[in-house]
């Protein structure tokens, strides 16, 4: 089944105080990653917690290299990743749901995994995929 996302869904992720992890996100202002997780932070009002292999810090924000790494809380995962790899990521968030108090994953604009999507609300947490906060939040007036 194709996933669909939830205009209501996006517009609760987005205007609900939150600490979002940022899969993807490093210290390299060259990667989309910088830039959204930024807006995100700065124009959306959420924390950020950055998770990348080289458990890189991000503007003053402790690094993790994986999910299981992060002490928590985190509401939402957000998924820089690419879409043969993002499962795993998804996998990860499920397994840390109850640990963490994950109820979200966002799989960024162009990563696209309907398996993972199905496997995420079968578990309770909400999806958004192939879609970016950094497009969705000017598009709600954020």
């Amino acid at each position: 089944m194709t996933h669909a996302n939830h205009p209501a869904t996006i517009r609760r992720l987005l205007t609900t105080p939150a600490t979002w992890a940022v899969v993807g996100l490093s210290a390299n202002t060259e990667r989309v990653a910088y830039g959204v997780a930024a807006f995100v932070r700065d124009r959306l009002g959420m924390r950020i917690v950055p998770v990348n292999p080289r458990g890189e810090s991000w503007e003053g924000e402790r690094g993790y290299v994986r999910l299981a790494d992060v002490p928590g809380p985190i509401d939402v995962v957000d998924c820089f990743v690419n879409s043969s790899r993002v499962g795993d990521v998804v996998d990860d968030a499920i397994a840390e749901r109850e640990r963490l108090g994950i109820g979200a994953v966002w799989l960024q604009l162009g990563v696209i995994d309907e398996s993972a999507a199905d496997r995420a609300q079968s578990a309770g947490l909400d999806v958004v995929m192939d879609t970016c906060p950094a497009m969705e939040g000017p598009a709600l007036g954020l």
